[in-house]
């Protein structure tokens, strides 16, 4: 049978249509699913009996289960293990903010990048997720956030994978939870996180939709860039910095740089005044994330000096730096601690 879930109207209008059913069923189906989270069919009142058991002959809304949840002491950060039919699970986290519920998803379950500092790619990666597997971790968490009458506003999709690596997915997934008829939320308000896949990169700077592009650049140069990130040898500093650039140009949203701040290897006053040369006179931000611990790594978090020396280097040079705020780090729910969860 057809998991409609991860559908959007059209594609579902199609499967729905090719029934000899009238499309308008297709509109009724996908608001059960997406704003009012039904999970069968015998859930949709307004539809015939006999229709619903047609239905559930020929296709299933397969979501995602809770595996496990883990809740700040923060107060504000929870993270959930979710499980998918095959028994692939990934690590979605939900930050309650001043500003609004910001969540963060996954795109792959694991990650083939290499990062010396992350968990994520510990184990590699097992496989892409779905666009209803990606789309089923906010749903998840939106239904949730319903029973205080409350909503979702942001996404990052900052998880376990490489986001242009499952391009097709996660961009069907963008469009989709833009829709009214499911989360309804701004392209302004998504934000997408590379390692620096310049085709990528380029290909998003032509979608036409103003979605925020973060890179991950930890680095102000080739070697040192490499150290950290292998991926950097295919798609070497320069050429990352021109598809940032080109995308800034065509979509005139300020690009953000994510720099991970790792005491004594790169948050030097050199290495500030290298990023402040590279990103001289760019639509662009820094956001500066002192490292957060991964027992297998073997890497040290900067003082708060050094964090602050290094921050007001770069805004003095009229790049703008920003220390980013701290969620979730003692339930591994921080940039660089998600995981890849087999189980």
């Amino acid at each position: 049978m057809t998991n409609i879930f991860g559908l959007n109207l059209d594609e579902l209008t199609s499967l729905i249509t090719s029934l000899k059913l009238p499309k308008f069923r297709a509109k009724q189906i996908i608001e059960w699913m997406y704003l009012k989270h039904a999970i069968s069919f015998e859930q949709m009142t307004n539809l015939s009996k006999d229709l619903r058991e047609k239905l559930s002959q020929e296709f299933t809304i397969n979501r995602a289960k809770s595996w496990d949840r883990l809740d700040s002491a923060d107060g504000k950060t929870t993270k959930f293990l979710l499980q998918f039919g095959d028994g692939i699970g990934v690590e979605t986290v939900l930050m309650r903010q001043s500003y609004g519920n910001s969540i963060c998803v996954s795109s792959q379950a694991g990650c083939n990048m290499g990062c010396t500092f992350c968990a994520s790619t510990l184990h590699g990666m097992a496989r892409n997720l779905s666009t209803g597997e990606i789309l089923a971790q906010a749903m998840y968490i939106q239904e949730l956030l319903n029973k205080t009458g409350e909503q979702i506003n942001n996404i990052v999709i900052m998880g376990s994978g490489e986001p242009m690596l499952n391009y097709d997915n996660v961009l069907k997934f963008i469009r989709l939870v833009h829709e009214p008829y499911c989360l309804n939320l701004g392209y302004r308000n998504i934000t997408i996180s590379t390692s620096g896949i310049v085709p990528g990169i380029e290909k998003l700077a032509k979608e036409n939709i103003p979605i925020t592009l973060s890179i991950s650049l930890h680095a102000p140069n080739n070697e040192l860039r490499t150290s950290l990130m292998p991926i950097n040898k295919r798609y070497p500093l320069e050429e990352v910095i021109k598809a940032a650039v080109n995308y800034a140009d065509i979509t005139k949203r300020r690009v953000t740089y994510e720099y991970i701040l790792i005491d004594k290897y790169n948050d030097n006053i050199a290495e500030a005044q290298e990023l402040c040369h590279l990103l001289k006179n760019q639509l662009a931000n820094v956001n500066l994330i002192p490292i957060n611990p991964v027992k297998e790594r073997n890497f040290n978090r900067p003082s708060i000096s050094r964090i602050k020396t290094f921050a007001k280097y770069l805004n003095d040079h009229h790049i703008t730096a920003t220390i980013r705020q701290e969620m979730g780090t003692d339930i591994n729910a921080a940039c660089g601690q998600l995981r890849n969860k087999h189980l």
